[in-house]
């Protein structure tokens, strides 16, 4: 699903957050592709990518998903997760489930998808815990599982693997690759880790003080002259990998 955003701009009261205007007014989020959103704190990306996902509505712009303006049923092909993820007081096992039986799945067909995404995040050995009472990583793992149980084309991903541990990192991360070669998946993550925005993002959108000051491919971003970027940049050292 290709997103286009033109012209965005989104007020709370007289402040302004957002402002997407001069070289940058028009983005394409190009479908079946992973879109990474960086920048300094207080940048804008949260607020943009809640735009983008319809949880939030913009102030002056449109936003357009294959030509057609935001509806339900645009919506049911979207899913989010975040850095603190709402999960029932449920098993793990009943997390995941949750989104394939609201949209009616046969019980024979949630065991074997289910069964699967327990084993790619390497959770199925507590599937049967409360999700109340499994840490940080696992529940970061279970949200991820859960949002991909129905298969969505567009995810959208906030912080979603900030303060846990690599090997949980690495997990979640590949689950993200898979599908996007494998099923097209088109993924917006918002992310300050500058090492995991060149690992995963095909694209990436840097933002500061609520605009726009590059969009485009990881490898033509290290090579910006623009002052801010190159500090961001050097102030989070890391060593890209640029295939």
């Amino acid at each position: 699903m290709n997103i286009e955003t033109n012209y965005i701009v989104k007020k709370y009261g007289k402040k302004t957050v957002l402002n997407l205007n001069g070289e940058y007014n028009h983005l394409l989020f190009e479908s079946g592709k992973i879109h990474g959103i960086i920048g300094p704190n207080g940048a804008g990306k949260t607020v943009l990518m809640k735009i983008i996902a319809g949880l939030v509505s913009q102030t002056e712009g449109e936003i357009v998903y294959n030509g057609q303006t935001f509806s339900q049923s645009i919506s049911l092909n979207m899913t989010c997760s975040n850095q603190y993820p709402v999960l029932f007081a449920r098993s793990i096992y009943e997390n995941i489930a949750y989104p394939l039986r609201i949209r009616k799945y046969r019980e024979a067909d949630i065991k074997i998808i289910v069964g699967g995404l327990l084993e790619e995040f390497q959770i199925a050995d507590i599937q049967n815990q409360s999700a109340k009472n499994i840490s940080g990583g696992e529940a970061q793992k279970t949200a991820l599982a859960r949002a991909l149980s129905f298969s969505p084309r567009v995810l959208f991903l906030d912080e979603p693997t900030a303060s846990i541990d690599p090997k949980s990192i690495q997990v979640m991360e590949a689950a993200l690759i898979r599908r996007n070669v494998t099923e097209g998946l088109t993924v917006i993550i918002v992310t300050h880790n500058l090492s995991q925005a060149f690992r995963i993002c095909n694209q990436l959108l840097f933002l500061n003080q609520g605009q726009c000051l590059f969009s485009g491919t990881r490898q033509n971003l290290t090579n910006s002259s623009d002052p801010v970027i190159q500090e961001f940049i050097s102030s989070n050292f890391f060593e890209p990998v640029l295939n």
